[in-house]
């Protein structure tokens, strides 16, 4: 799920931003490479759109961004695929750090920590092709580490699927943990103001000028304050509150909540990519019967692994 939300969403991306890509990222943007090559010089980054100024290279970056994404939304080859999509993310996102909103902040840690993930198993091209091999000659199970036909190559597959599985959950572990830090901190830092605390927060944030995708849709919902003062209280205990409601069942009202506050920042602020991936990264939280209820939609490409421990 993971895989998908965020190829799909980062593909959407540079496909929105593709007229725009030589103003942002492209040699004569106003953020010159010699800009960001000083930046990297004092942040440690590096992006691989700065190895040349030539516009034919930047051409050839974007058109393999575009692809990456493509391949990696799809699981074609995910395990060399995701290393490629994170260099990806992370080199667009060095070159023009001051230019894009916070969305693409959370893409990159998640792009990051799916490359230890198991995420190509499941709904994928790689699933259905072992699907396909492993019904004529056995090779999908030798892919995925069964016991071989020798014992030495039956003990090989045991360590690797025991690494993959630990790498896999703890990796999950880890994106857990970050959703629950970033609302948290995004909670706690929000409680510290005082336009928080008196309600009128939201009432700032929708007259600013730079958050306005439809002024008018901004104006209907700055003419209800007690209704702004009520979902900015919600917004804040939600978030607080997130971390300390994940082993019972009230976390399901809460991610519908934060469903809906993340659709109204999207519509409401204009920034529908931090909107989706923070949408997307609730959705490991989701439990395992919703994944497999997916899954019967097309069990033709959908394989359950047998080595880790949740499908998403």
């Amino acid at each position: 799920m993971l895989r998908i939300g965020y190829g799909l969403l980062y593909l959407l991306f540079l496909l929105r931003e593709f007229p725009h890509r030589e103003e942002i990222w492209g040699p004569s943007s106003p953020w010159t490479p010699a800009l960001a090559r000083q930046l990297f010089d004092q942040t440690g980054w590096a992006s691989i759109l700065t190895l040349s100024d030539s516009r034919a290279y930047f051409e050839f970056c974007y058109v393999t961004a575009l692809a990456t994404s493509a391949l990696f939304m799809l699981g074609w080859r995910t395990r060399a695929v995701s290393v490629l999509f994170a260099v990806v993310v992370a080199s667009f996102h060095a070159r023009a750090i001051l230019m894009t909103d916070g969305g693409d902040n959370l893409i990159l840690l998640m792009a990051i920590y799916l490359m230890f993930t198991a995420c190509g198993t499941c709904w994928s091209l790689d699933a259905r092709r072992c699907g396909k091999r492993s019904r004529s000659a056995g090779w999908c199970r030798r892919r995925l580490g069964a016991v071989g036909t020798s014992a030495i190559w039956g003990d090989l597959g045991g360590v690797r699927k025991t690494l993959i599985t630990v790498l896999h959950n703890c990796a999950m572990c880890v994106i857990a943990v970050q959703v629950c830090f970033l609302y948290g901190a995004a909670g706690l830092y929000k409680v510290q103001g005082g336009l928080w605390g008196n309600g009128t927060a939201l009432h700032y944030v929708l007259n600013l000028r730079f958050f306005h995708p439809w002024p008018m849709l901004s104006q209907m919902a700055d003419a209800h304050p007690l209704l702004l003062s009520i979902t900015g209280y919600l917004a804040v205990l939600l978030q607080v509150a997130f971390p300390f409601v994940l082993f019972g069942r009230l976390k399901y009202p809460v991610l519908t909540m934060l469903l809906s506050m993340h659709i109204g920042i999207a519509l409401l602020l204009g920034l529908p990519l931090f909107s989706g991936a923070m949408i997307i990264a609730d959705a490991v939280f989701l439990p395992d019967r919703f994944f497999r209820s997916l899954a019967r939609l097309g069990p033709s490409v959908v394989k359950k692994p047998s080595h880790v421990a949740s499908p998403r």
